[in-house]
């Protein structure tokens, strides 16, 4: 087995073993409260400010104009946040630019909020800010101006020198986020005359969770951490002794030998980089051709997406610059800025080299990304591919996730807007409604309906999502009390990236649900698609008079749901490699269960509308079931079902973009109790495939049904709610 190539420095660096040797003193050790006057705090305060001059010798500095932090984020925001409050008598105006890192853009937006004005300064095609469009954007009111050194994502160094001797001419503070630099070119805060500078450890072999700020003597800002008088009453919070240590050790190492590091990390760069553009001669490098991070290689395929291409990546790690959805595509602010046209910027990727990348690794890593370039390319090969079947993992072969790659419900609503309704009088159930299916009355005692869904793997195993496919695909027809009769498939299937071997285990998976719902697959469609997609359209009969629409709840009724909430979390974790073997089970078996029990249970009682919760959300499609049924609704949160370690996810920040999208189209309709937090929220709008079923029943039936969906082994379902009278709040969660 290949050993993983590491090509996002960029990201985050390891620990230097020099390093952690530093560390663990103070792990074992040394553990005193700086603080303290006796000897084991001594040894600690011994320790900061060892590593306080570590720092500054690499920056140029004194050792009272460095104080520690946790990290390059804090470190922006002091300087930024500091200078702006404690200058606000002189001014409120800060320049920055267009391209900066979120700790720096995001404090603006905010200082915005309290009455600063904020100019974002452009730059040009290479990424770099013109000194003269700083000059020109000053004001009498201008106090700071705040330009990255370089850009993290294309490597672009900006003309800091030049910048601040424009600021200190008018009076002005300037500050600068040398995050990417520091540890890759020499960084000196007297050659580059600015007045505030941020570091973060984790991009120079130390640790996560420590930085610093260079404060040039006289300057003042304004605390953000009020305490005891740590840090030169700047920073109040006992030290990280261990990671500043780790901080100060990595320091050094790079005072020692950053023109080593620099000269190899810019050689297995330009490697790659001269290999890639003569491989791929239509490819274009973003940043300035000179000016330029020596281990940074932004690079860009067009008419490619770059998550699909790092989704191919088995054995090197990279980043992209934009990320592609169904109906929009996500490009950097970096690369907007840099105007790189959409048909490059969307097959964006950054790689970036370390100190210890080898030459041996870049020429594996060309051999896999030219292989994943040439297969992705529209006149790539049709060959057959030739893979052992047990090493694919089906949701790495799409950039998005089962249901979440649905058009997002704020477009999809203003498209059927548009569209004419039915005017055949024996369509019963068309697309004026939200129902699940569309129904067509054939005489007196029969009605035809018919449905179609299909996306992209939720699960790693072909055969599985074949069968998961299935089972949301008929879950349509039971949701409207009908029953099915034959299906067709849908099928999307990049021929050039995958075996025909996984495209049979897929069908065979489907068609053992079909089997199971007692019904034929009995033909279908294909078509060469980019990333493998898989549906059914699924024909049923259902008597006209006894169609389930979700237009049709009642005030008084009792909501019931019999599957449980989470699946588009736990998807999201399961592509990540997040998900144990046992919740891999737990979330298959979840979603692969027919909704058939529930819809035969459904038919011994009188029950008033039902819909199934797919990509929508739970919140998502009870607000459809709400609207056209002129009705509101109560919810109880604790009586919700939800798969197991779904929050611990959440809060570990594994969210679908589908389940976020729904959040923004539902919350003008939802009142939250002011106890559910915000993760409680994403859960109920969680982008489900295969879910359960919602049913809209007369109270008083409601504890009976139950008891006979637990009878046939529905264990998860639940009463998660009532029905009221229509109100202006369509919805509320307590």
């Amino acid at each position: 087995m290949k050993n993983p190539i590491y090509l996002d420095y960029n990201a985050t660096t390891p620990l230097d073993p020099a390093v952690a040797e530093a560390m663990l003193l103070f792990i074992h050790q040394i553990f005193g409260n700086p603080s303290s006057t006796h000897t084991f705090g001594t040894s600690a305060k011994q320790a900061v400010e060892r590593a306080r001059r570590q720092v500054a010798e690499l920056l140029g500095c004194q050792i009272d104009e460095i104080i520690f932090t946790s990290g390059g984020s804090e470190s922006n925001n002091y300087a930024i946040k500091g200078a702006a409050f404690a200058n606000r008598n002189k001014g409120n105006h800060i320049i920055t630019s267009q391209i900066e890192h979120p700790a720096v853009t995001e404090v603006c937006r905010f200082l915005e909020t309290k009455g600063f004005q904020i100019t974002y300064l452009p730059v040009d095609s290479s990424g770099m800010v013109d000194p003269v469009e700083v000059e020109k954007a000053i004001t009498p009111h201008t106090i700071l101006i705040s330009i990255m050194h370089s850009n993290n994502e294309v490597g672009t160094i900006q003309p800091i020198k030049e910048i601040a001797r424009i600021a200190h001419i008018k009076g002005i503070l300037v500050h600068t986020d040398a995050a990417q630099s520091v540890g890759k070119v020499p960084v000196r805060v007297d050659d580059l005359e600015v007045d505030l500078l941020s570091i973060a450890g984790h991009k120079l072999y130390a640790p996560k969770g420590v930085g610093a700020l260079y404060i040039r003597s006289g300057v003042t800002l304004e605390k953000l951490l009020h305490g005891a008088s740590q840090e030169m009453n700047h920073r109040a919070g006992t030290e990280n002794v261990i990671e500043i240590a780790g901080l100060g050790a990595a320091c050094q190492l790079v005072s020692q030998n950053l023109l080593n590091y620099q000269s190899h990390m810019e050689k297995v760069r330009d490697l790659l980089e001269q290999n890639l553009k003569q491989e791929f001669p239509e490819s274009r490098i973003n940043g300035h051709p000179r000016q330029r991070l020596p281990n940074t290689l932004s690079i860009s395929f067009p008419g490619l997406e770059a998550n699909t291409i790092l989704s191919q990546l088995t054995w090197v790690a990279a980043s992209a610059g934009a990320a592609c959805h169904s109906d929009r595509v996500d490009v950097s602010h970096v690369l907007t800025a840099m105007k790189v046209p959409l048909e490059y910027a969307m097959g964006t990727i950054r790689f970036s080299t370390g100190r210890s990348t080898t030459v041996q690794e870049i020429q594996q890593a060309m051999e896999e990304i030219s292989s994943v370039i040439r297969q992705l390319r529209p006149k790539a090969t049709s060959a057959p591919i030739y893979l052992d079947t047990k090493d694919i993992k089906l949701t790495q072969y799409t950039h998005g996730l089962g249901c979440a790659c649905k058009l997002r419900p704020q477009v999809l609503e203003e498209v059927l807007k548009k569209l004419p309704g039915p005017s055949d009088k024996n369509v019963l159930v068309g697309i004026e409604t939200s129902d699940d299916a569309s129904v067509y009355q054939i005489d007196s005692n029969t009605a035809i309906l018919q449905t179609v869904d299909f996306f992209t793997p939720v699960v790693d195993d072909p055969f599985h999502f074949g069968a998961i496919a299935a089972a949301n695909s008929l879950s349509d027809i039971y949701a409207m009390g009908g029953k099915p009769l034959f299906a067709l498939n849908i099928v999307g299937f990049p021929s050039n990236r995958l075996p025909v071997s996984v495209l049979e285990k897929i069908l065979a998976g489907a068609q053992s649900k079909a089997a199971e719902a007692g019904i034929s697959i009995i033909g279908g469609h294909t078509v060469d698609d980019s990333e493998p997609k898989f549906g059914l359209a699924v024909t049923g009969i259902v008597h006209p008079t006894k169609i389930l629409r979700n237009s049709t709840a009642r005030a008084g009724d009792a909501l019931i749901l019999t599957k449980p909430l989470g699946t588009g979390i736990l998807a999201t974790a399961l592509k990540r490699g997040m998900l144990d073997d046992s919740l891999q089970s737990t979330l298959t078996s979840t979603m692969s269960l027919l909704n058939k029990s529930a819809a035969e249970v459904m038919q011994e009682f009188p029950v008033h509308a039902c819909t199934d919760i797919t990509g929508f959300g739970l919140l998502g499609h009870l607000l459809e079931m709400m609207n056209g049924s002129k009705t509101s609704a109560l919810l109880h949160i604790k009586s919700i079902p939800f798969l197991p370690e779904v929050l611990s996810f959440l809060t570990a920040g594994v969210v679908p973009g589908g389940t976020r999208d729904n959040f923004e189209f539902t919350r003008v309709h939802v009142h939250y109790a002011p106890s559910i937090s915000e993760n409680q929220q994403l859960l109920l709008n969680d982008a489900q495939t295969s879910g359960g079923l919602l049913i809209s029943i007369p109270e008083s039936h409601a504890p009976k049904m139950l008891g006979r969906l637990k009878a046939m082994q529905l264990m998860d379902a639940h009463i998660i709610g009532q029905v009221k009278s229509a109100d202006s709040i369509k919805i509320r969660v307590y």
